[in-house]
C-alpha cells in the first residue's frame, strides 16, 4: 500500500518467494492457527479506536460496504461475516438493516464486539467457532457471507471457500478480500504499510499466506462458486486515503454466486 522511496536504508523482513501454502486439512478446528489468533488477541481492546492500531480497518470499511452494497440489498438478508474480529464491519452491515451473524476464533476480540453493540446499539450475533464448523450446522442458512481481510491468516484457505459455498444458499452472494502474492505486494503490503508508513503492527501479514487472484477464483469454482466482479483497493501515502480501482496487484476484494 505504499511506493517505497528508492533511497531509503531499510532490512526488510526476508522475502520468501512465491511458493503457496499446502490447502489439505482435516478437520473444522485444525483450519486455525493459533499464532493468528494471538496477535488479534493481543490488539483486541484497541478495535474500536479509530486512531490506532485498527485505524486502516476503519478507513477502508465504507469502501468495502459500499462496495458490496452495489451488488446486494442489505436490509432484511441474512448476512454471515467470518473473521469479524471486534465487528467493524458487521456492526455497519446490521445498520443497513441485515441480520447479521459474525464468527471468529479470536476470543478477545468476539468480547470487544459484544461489548460494542451496548454502545452502538446495533444488533448482531456473535459466536467462537469456524467456518467449517458453521457449515455443518447451517447449510445453506445465508443470502449473504462476508469473509474480508481473513483468508491471509488461515492455513488453508480453500477449505474455508468450500465452508462457504455450504453456508450461502443457492443464489446467495459471497465477497472475499485479500492481498495478491507477488512482489510488489511484499514491497506495499509488508515493507510499506507495517514498516516504513506504520500503518499496520509488524508481523500482521506473512507474505507466503497471501493469495493470487487466480487462485482464490480456482478454489470458489471447485466449490460451485461463480466470480461475478473483482476490484483492486490502493492507499494513496500523499492524501492519506483508500481508492477502489482495477489493479489488482495488492489488496483486492472479488464477488462471487453461489
Amino acid at each position: 500500500m505504499y511506493d517505497p522511496v528508492s533511497q531509503l536504508v531499510y532490512t526488510a523482513p526476508a522475502y520468501r518467494g512465491t511458493g503457496a501454502r499446502s490447502n489439505t486439512l482435516n478437520t473444522a478446528r485444525q483450519n486455525v492457527d493459533a499464532a493468528e489468533v494471538a496477535k488479534f488477541e493481543a490488539l483486541a481492546s484497541r478495535w474500536w479506536d479509530p486512531e490506532g492500531e485498527f485505524r486502516p480497518l476503519h478507513e477502508i470499511n465504507p469502501l468495502r460496504l459500499d462496495w458490496i452494497r452495489r451488488y446486494v440489498d442489505l436490509d432484511g438478508a441474512s448476512v454471515l461475516d467470518i473473521g469479524c474480529g471486534g465487528g467493524i464491519l458487521t456492526e455497519a452491515m446490521a445498520g443497513c438493516g441485515a441480520s447479521v451473524t459474525g464468527i471468529d476464533m479470536a476470543e478477545a476480540p468476539l468480547e470487544v464486539a459484544k461489548l460494542h453493540l451496548h454502545e452502538s446499539g446495533a444488533e448482531v450475533e456473535y459466536r467462537r467457532a469456524t467456518a467449517e464448523e458453521l457449515a455443518a450446522e447451517q447449510p445453506g442458512q445465508y443470502d449473504i457471507v462476508t469473509c474480508l481481510e481473513m483468508l491471509e491468516h488461515v492455513p488453508s484457505p480453500s477449505q474455508v471457500l468450500a465452508s462457504i459455498a455450504t453456508l450461502v444458499r443457492p443464489g446467495g452472494h459471497v465477497f472475499v478480500s485479500t492481498i495478491n502474492r507477488n512482489p510488489k505486494s511484499f514491497v506495499f503490503a509488508i515493507v510499506g504499510a507495517e514498516y516504513i508508513l506504520r500503518l499496520l503492527p509488524a508481523g500482521t501479514h506473512e507474505y507466503q499466506k497471501f493469495i493470487r487472484p487466480s487462485e482464490l477464483e480456482e478454489w470458489a469454482r471447485k466449490s460451485g462458486l461463480e466470480l461475478r466482479a473483482s476490484i483492486g483497493m490502493t492507499y494513496n501515502p500523499f492524501t492519506t486515503t483508500y481508492s477502489l480501482g482495477p489493479d489488482l496487484s495488492v489488496n483486492y476484494l472479488m464477488h462471487f454466486r453461489r
